[in-house]
Formats: structure tokens, sequence, C-alpha cells
């Protein structure tokens, strides 16, 4: 198999973001990727001729033996490396659930804190075999994450509208994640939110707060029809100096998800592996729905559904309680239900 320079640069930068490598590494060589494509191929070539493509701002030495490799016919050295180390799964223990799901319901853009265009967190989702994506880049609220306001959300509608025509017969949905805010309402408004496919909501602020109010805020939530599904509900992280848990009483949390139809999200990346579970198998005897999805912000990130279907496997989730083994279609019947 051959690559040319673009292709093999983008595969690398993605199997870096498979492998959790650090941003810096993989942001070397998505800007190497842009700054070939921006070339174009003629120009690629005629620069490595002369010797001249580390001139080019964003090409390296390493991204430039890259490029010269690719040019020659050749797998890039660096390429079969690290096609070595990423055969297997990243997670075992899932595959019959992985091969029912159709979709992944969270998934982020450059437009909020991402790192990739969305039509290429799309071709990326296509190519492993999804019939769509939900887009749900962070309300405005998450300045940090350059969350979208009411006007920058309502661009991006347009975008995905342009960019559904050309990767179809793939389907972007359109959504957003939006912030809970301390009161349990939605970061935007419902004649903004009533017009998106599929909301998640999550909590990204006062994290400690005291366990009845997060209760409170959480169950307010779940009542607001232009939620669809909870995201990542603890808010914790395992991994470095990690986060506690936020305290809330998950029987009052689950029974309000059950009695309003609404699913609280299996969050599959490494460092959330949200919600614990202890309390995956409590929302599953609540009679909860479930959305396993990836979080992703980054194209490679996209196969970390492997970690959310293995502990959807030990935690024995019903398949017909998965939301994204549902169509597209019959998702947004779904979430179209929680409107009447």
């Amino acid at each position: 198999m051959t690559f040319t320079p673009l292709e093999a640069l983008r595969r690398i930068a993605y199997l870096l973001e498979r492998g959790r490598e650090p941003t810096y590494r993989v942001r070397a060589f998505r800007n190497a990727a842009t700054a070939v494509e921006e070339l174009g191929d003629e120009e690629v070539a005629r620069l490595a001729a002369a010797g001249l493509l580390r001139q080019v701002p964003g090409i390296g030495e390493v991204t430039e033996r890259v490029v010269i490799e690719a040019l020659a016919g050749e797998v890039p050295s660096y390429l079969q490396r690290l096609e070595g180390e990423h055969l297997s799964p990243v997670a075992d223990g899932g595959a019959a659930y992985r091969a029912l799901l159709k979709g992944d319901c969270h998934v982020h853009s450059d437009w909020s804190d991402g790192g990739s265009p969305i039509e290429e967190m799309a071709a990326a989702a296509a190519e492993l075999g999804h019939e769509y994506m939900v887009l749900t880049d962070h309300s405005g609220r998450l300045t940090v994450a350059k969350g979208l306001d009411r006007d920058r959300l309502l661009a991006q509608l347009d975008v995905v509208a342009r960019v559904n025509e050309r990767v179809a017969p793939f389907r972007i949905l359109t959504g957003m994640e939006v912030d809970i805010l301390e009161d349990g309402t939605l970061d935007m408004g419902t004649e903004v939110l009533s017009r998106l496919d599929v909301v998640v909501a999550s909590v990204h602020s006062k994290l400690r707060m005291e366990g009845r109010l997060m209760t409170q805020r959480m169950v307010t939530a779940i009542t607001d029809p232009d939620l669809d599904i909870l995201g990542h509900c603890t808010g914790r992280i395992v991994v470095g100096r990690g986060r506690p848990e936020s305290e809330f009483d998950a029987e009052l949390v689950f029974a309000a998800a059950a009695r309003f139809d609404k699913a609280i999200e299996i969050n599959s990346r490494p460092e959330r592996l949200d919600p614990p579970m202890r309390l995956l198998r409590l929302a599953i005897d609540s009679g909860c729905r479930v959305s396993i999805d990836t979080d992703a912000h980054a194209p490679g990130q996209l196969e970390w559904l492997d970690h959310g279907c293995a502990r959807a496997a030990e935690a024995e989730v019903p398949p017909d309680r998965i939301v994204n083994t549902m169509s597209a279609g019959d998702l947004l019947a779904w979430a179209r239900s929680h409107e009447d």
C-alpha cells in the first residue's frame, strides 16, 4: 500500500491521536499536512527535489522525511512503526457491542476545542463504518473551549448542511454539548436548541457543589425537553492527578432519566470512563437508556468507542437500551419525542 504525502501525514496524526500521544506531537503532523495540502502535489514534489521542504512553515525534520519517503513510493518508516503498534483494538471485550453501533452522539470539531474541521471528523467516522455522527461542540458558557454562542451555532448549521451534501450517504446530525448551569437550566435558549437533532448536556462548572444541590441541578436539566443525553455524569478524571466524582443522588437522577426517556452517556474517553461501573449498573437497573460516545476531539479518538463498548459488555447493558444502535431516523424520532 502506498500513501501520498498528505495521506501519510494525516494517518500518522490519526494514529497518534488514537494512542493518546501528546498534543504537540499530533499538531506537528496536522500542521505539516495542512502545509502540504495548501502547496499542492506539484509544488511539494518540486520543493522536495530541490531540498527546500524545510523552508516551508509547518514542515520540520521528521515530517520532511515522511514526505520524501512517501514521494518515493515507500511507506514512511514513522508510519510503519505506528501501524505496527496499533494492530489491536483500543480495548478488548466489547466487540459484539461495537458491531451494533451505527454512530457516535458526542463529537467535537475545531469550531470549539476540537482539533480538526467538521468534514475531517465526518470522513474519519465514515471510514470507521459509522452511518452518522452528532456534532456536539460546546456552548458559549465554556469560554475556555471556545464555546459557540447563538450566532456561531446558527452559522455552524449552515456549514453542516453544505458538508452533508459532500459526505452523503454518511450523515452529520446537528447538536451541541450544552452546559448545565448551576440552577439546572441549559446554556442556550430553546428557540435554538429545538432546531438541533440531538442535544448532549453536561456539568462543567461547580463540580464540587453540595450533593443535594447537584441532584436538583441534574434532575432539572433532565426534565428539560431539549436535553436528550446526560453527558459524563460524575465529571470524574481517572488519570494523572485525577478529579473525584461529583456528589449527587444517583438513584433520583437515573429515575428521572428513565421517567423522561433520556439517555445516560457512557463516556469512552480513557481519562473519564464515566460513569463508574457501579453507577452504570445502577442506571441499567433503573431502566435508563444509554449512549456509548467517544467525546472525540480529534479523528483518531473516534476509535475510543471500544472503551465504552467494553464497559457496556461488562455491565451487560441490554443492546436495545443503547440509543446509538438506532438508525439515524430512529434516533431522531427518539430525540423529537422529548419535545412532545
